[in-house]
Formats: C-alpha cells, sequence, structure tokens
C-alpha cells in the first residue's frame, strides 16, 4: 500500500477520530470547564507513562520485525511469543504498583483521594489494554491497514460513547473512568480481527522466550521508554507548572490548545506509525531510504502546513464549537503553538528513521537532550511571558530539535553511513 493510499484510509479514521474528539472536548467544556480538561489531560498523560511500562515498550520493535520477517514464520514466533511474555511480565508488575500505591497516585494527580479508585480499575484492567496494544502492533507490521483502521475507528467511537455517558452521569470522575474502559473494550474487536486473519495461528505465541529477540526488542523497549516517558511527562511538569504558578483554568487553556494540535495532526501521526515505520525498517539501500524521506517531506510536510494555516485562521470559531467563551484566552497560544506544531512534523520524518534502524543510542541522546531544554525553556518562557511563553518554549524547542535532527542526518548522508545502518538493522 502506497504513502498516498495509506493516508486517505488514515484520512478517513482521522475525521472520525476528530468529530469525536470535537464531541468529547465539547463535552468536557461543558460540563465541567478548563479545569476539569487539564485534570483529564494529567491522567491521559498517566496512562500514557503506565502503558510504556505495561508493554514493555516493545511495540515499535515488534511492527519493525514483523514487516522484516513477512514471509518467514519461524521468526515471528520467535518474536511473537518473546513480545507476549514481555507484555504478561510489564503489565503485571505495573499492576502491582498501580494496586500499591493507588491512594497517593490520586493526592498527586488530583490533589484528592477521591480518585484512588480509578487506580485500582486500572490495574485490573490494564492486561487486555497492553494485549490489545500488542496486537494492534502485530496487525501494523504485518501491514492488515483496513484492519488496523477499522480498530481505531472502533476505538473513537467506544471512547466517545463511554465519555459522554459517564461524563454526564458522574461528572470528572465518569471521565477518567472512560479513558481506562475505552481500550480494554476496543481489545475484543482487535482479538476478532486477529483470530479471523489468515496468518493467525496459536502456534505463533506458544514459545518461550528468545534471547536474540529479547536483545532485539531491548533495543526499541529503550527508545520507546524514553520517547514514551519524555512526552508526557514534560505534559505533565509543565501543566502542573502552569496550575500551580498561575491558575489551573490557564493549565486548562494550555491543555485545551495541545488537544487541538493532536486532533488535526492525527492524520499525519497516523499516517507514520501506520505507513512510514515499517516502510523504512523493510529498505536495505542507503539511496532509496533518502528517496523515502523525501518523498515523506513531499507530501507530509506541505499537508501539515496546509492544515495548520487553516486552524489559525479559523481559530475563534473552533473555541466556540469545541468548547465554551470561558475558553477565549487561548486565542493568543495559537500562533506559537502551529508553528511548533509544523517543526514538529519536520523533525519528526527523519526522527522516524532512527526509530526504524534501531539508531539507539542516538535516539535517546536528542529525546533526552529534547525534554530537558522543553521543560527549562517553558518555566523560563512561562516566567517572563505568562501562559503564552509555554507554546513559544514549544517553538523554540522544536526549531532547535529540528536543527540538530537535520545536521544527525546530514553526517549520515556525507559519511554514507545509511547504507550501513540498514544493513546492519536487517541483521
Amino acid at each position: 500500500m502506497t504513502l498516498i493510499k495509506t493516508s486517505i484510509l488514515s484520512g478517513i479514521a482521522t475525521i472520525i477520530q476528530v468529530l469525536s474528539g470535537f464531541i468529547i472536548t465539547k463535552t468536557i467544556a461543558v460540563l465541567i470547564g478548563p479545569s476539569g480538561l487539564a485534570f483529564l489531560g494529567q491522567f491521559q498523560n498517566f496512562i500514557a507513562l503506565v502503558m510504556a511500562l505495561g508493554t514493555a515498550s516493545i511495540t515499535t520493535g515488534v511492527i519493525k520485525y514483523t514487516a522484516e520477517h513477512q514471509q518467514n514464520l519461524e521468526e515471528k514466533k520467535r518474536l511473537w511469543s518473546t513480545a507476549l511474555r514481555l507484555a504478561f511480565i510489564g503489565s503485571f508488575m505495573s499492576a502491582i504498583l498501580l494496586v500499591l500505591f493507588h491512594t497517593q497516585l490520586s493526592l498527586f494527580f488530583f490533589k484528592t483521594e477521591r480518585y484512588s479508585s480509578l487506580f485500582i480499575i486500572f490495574a485490573i484492567t490494564l492486561l487486555f489494554y497492553v494485549i490489545n496494544t500488542l496486537l494492534m502492533a502485530i496487525l501494523n507490521g504485518q501491514k492488515e491497514i483496513k484492519k488496523l483502521i477499522t480498530i481505531k475507528i472502533s476505538s473513537s467511537i467506544t471512547t466517545l460513547t463511554l465519555i459522554i455517558f459517564f461524563t454526564y452521569t458522574y461528572g470528572l470522575y465518569g471521565a477518567l473512568l472512560s479513558l481506562i474502559l475505552g481500550q480494554s473494550i476496543v481489545f475484543l474487536v482487535t482479538l476478532t480481527f486477529v483470530l479471523k486473519s489468515p496468518w493467525f495461528q496459536w502456534s505463533m505465541f506458544e514459545q518461550t522466550i528468545h534471547i536474540e529477540y529479547l536483545k532485539k526488542l531491548g533495543k526499541y523497549a529503550a527508545m520507546a521508554i524514553v520517547a514514551a516517558l519524555s512526552a508526557p511527562l514534560s505534559e505533565l511538569i509543565i501543566r502542573n507548572y502552569i496550575g500551580t504558578s498561575i491558575s489551573w483554568d490557564d493549565a486548562g487553556y494550555w491543555q485545551a490548545t495541545w488537544k487541538i494540535s493532536s486532533v488535526y495532526l492525527m492524520v499525519i501521526t497516523m499516517t507514520l506509525s501506520i505507513y512510514y515505520l515499517p516502510k523504512l525498517s523493510e529498505i536495505k539501500e542507503g539511496r532509496a531510504l533518502q528517496q523515502e524521506i523525501l518523498t515523506g517531506y513531499k507530501i507530509i510536510l506541505p499537508l501539515t502546513i496546509i492544515l495548520a494555516i487553516i486552524v489559525y485562521f479559523c481559530r475563534d470559531f473552533i473555541i466556540l464549537i469545541l468548547f465554551t467563551e470561558t475558553f477565549t484566552p487561548m486565542r493568543d497560544l495559537f500562533f506559537y503553538q502551529l508553528l511548533g506544531d509544523v517543526l514538529k512534523i519536520t523533525s519528526w520524518l527523519i526522527s522516524f528513521l532512527m526509530v526504524a534502524k534501531a539508531m539507539t543510542k542516538v535516539f535517546i541522546i536528542t529525546e533526552i537532550i529534547g525534554f530537558i531544554s522543553y521543560i527549562i525553556l517553558s518555566i523560563l518562557f512561562i516566567d517572563h511571558y505568562g501562559l503564552t511563553g509555554a507554546p513559544m518554549a514549544f517553538a523554540l524547542n522544536m526549531f532547535l530539535y529540528s536543527l540538530l535532527i537535520f545536521w544527525i542526518f546530514k553526517n549520515l548522508i556525507i559519511y554514507g553511513k545509511l547504507s550501513t545502518i540498514s544493513l546492519k538493522s536487517s541483521s
């Protein structure tokens, strides 16, 4: 399947996710308000952190090696059996920690013990959440794009239905509960698709852990853990800083801006994860890699710029439709946030190369640098410019990160290391 076809299918799923996201955001904004949206963002970031530990952060590696060994059943048996057992271990350990520290977690994230039961429910359902993520990674690596997108659509509709019902019935508690239950229910949909796939056999998951794939997935686990921790952690820290130093309503305005970014960029990020990563993983020749990345820039970057421009000029309308007049102060955050979005996608097109080719050390170093600089710049800019300083720091950080990524890519080309990396990644 080509990049354009994948983009079209991703676009269909994205439209549904966007509409779902619009309704969810409007529901939270009307029923709970800006502070409720901020707390919802806190919990979403926490779920992302737990999932990084629960899946042992191996899903990216599963996508890559499944794509590489399309026709090799024995290799896929070793890979999938190893991945499943690592997922069991990761989810079990994470669930224990959730149960042991449920009260402390509620106090830390919500400043009250009222939501402590949510963490116990999360612990109980975590295994379904984790297995669903692993099976979706396998479908991705198998290039079952239509099935994968159907699951994503099902996930959007399920989450939408749950959030509307539970938020209306139980307020913020219900909205947070919906985030937990949604993916666990979608697990049944994913499992159905996998069981009906012609390539599925129970024997593909019956082997023990293989040291070879434990090492290979370990490289991706290291990268994925850093990536999975850095993004939500930085958001948690910055959101908390805004909430404590300015107000939690302001934190809600910032969260709402991030929400809009994540919604309109879905078509881009979904295409990158569904098409781009497996494609880069398959390519074994340096010149072909350069050409694929160039193709990505020709299609993805203009689309991102056009979407950002549309969002900017429609920002007042978007605020009124998605939120309420209470959220009007967030209109001043759009310019720098959207500029940062474009720069982020610009850098991601090359960052995915580092993931696809298991450039572990380089990826981890760049992620840590980006994580630390983003937090430092955000605190400095928020102190100096107020709430507007948060998206300003984001844009500047993505600009500096893009320069670093381009410098790395340029050196790979100059010193002819792309071909070497490709050969090593296939071994």
